[in-house]
């Protein structure tokens, strides 16, 4: 099959199109047809030696959609030709990949959004949880035009949270049609939040990573209720970290988002959209940490 491999750490350049062999699914677990594969940050920084150690040669990519084309022993509840998306076991960035964590891709989804939804879901959902939000609050998320902020802050409205969310001039748009109060970051942020928020804010998702961590306790009085999923120097602040062992998201809640985005009530912003061979490009864009949304690349 063809994969992207890269067999040395370093920049995008390093990510090859080649052949290597089918992976065979093992017990629980399905292979599936890749249709489409999410792009995300933790893909560039495994790339370049970051987050945690990795056997080389290796194939980037954590989620994806695509058809069962095998199913492994003592696997319930899938068949072969079922469309399905979920997190990969084996990497994504191919023509088949393992998984043991998929749910039911819904009619009407189409392939690149249905590769966009496990990731994001699973994060949103579990940062919202560690928030433990209630109706009438209000929620202050950074990078919330990206697809894990824009999810957390369209589940956290539905919830009756009231939603002020930091972007680019180019979100700033998309967030008020889903009905967050987007504003600018950077400079003079806290004043900018007060101004909208004017009784201040209960919670407060990071989802940038752009030193936002000393102005969001200023926002908060302290550390308290503040999560990030993209600072690594939260713990100097006495912030939370997480980074996915915290709390456990039920496949079952991952297919309820999915079939939501897929009757129109939530959306996940797909920002590019590339060909498996041109993965180095998708990372480079990913690695900004600017595109605004997801990168879907997409498996003939």
């Amino acid at each position: 099959m063809k994969a992207i491999v890269f067999d040395r750490h370093g920049g995008p350049t390093v990510l090859q199109l080649t052949e290597v062999a089918v992976p065979e699914p093992g017990r629980g677990q399905v292979r599936i047809r890749v249709r489409a594969a999410g792009v995300n940050p933790i893909d560039g920084k495994l790339r370049a030696g970051g987050g945690w150690p990795i056997e080389l040669p290796s194939t980037p990519g954590v989620e994806g959609a695509g058809v069962v084309d095998a199913v492994g022993p003592d696997t319930d509840g899938f068949a072969v030709g079922d469309e399905v998306l979920g997190h990969t076991a084996t990497g994504s960035y191919a023509q088949f990949a393992l998984s043991d964590r998929v749910v039911p891709k819904p009619a009407g989804l189409s392939w690149d959004v249905a590769a966009a939804v496990p990731v994001a879901a699973e994060t949103a959902l579990r940062v919202l949880r560690l928030l433990d939000l209630s109706p009438g609050e209000t929620l202050l998320v950074h990078g919330a035009s990206g697809s894990v902020g824009s999810l957390a802050g369209q589940l956290a409205r539905r919830r009756g949270v009231t939603v002020v969310g930091t972007a680019g001039a180019a979100g700033r748009d998309r967030l008020g049609r889903l009905g967050v109060t987007a504003i600018a970051y950077g400079d003079g942020l806290v004043d900018r939040v007060r101004s909208v928020a004017p009784h201040g804010v209960d919670a407060v998702f990071d989802a940038a990573g752009r030193g936002a961590l000393p102005d969001s306790i200023a926002l908060r009085g302290g550390p308290e209720r503040i999560v990030t999923i993209a600072d690594p120097n939260a713990a100097e602040y006495g912030v939370l970290f997480t980074g996915g062992s915290e709390v456990m998201v039920e496949p079952a809640a991952i297919a309820e988002v999915a079939k939501q985005v897929a009757a129109g009530d939530l959306t996940v912003p797909i920002a590019a959209r590339y060909q498996l061979a041109d993965a180095a490009e998708a990372q480079r864009l990913s690695d900004t940490g600017h595109a605004g949304g997801k990168i879907v690349l997409t498996v003939d």
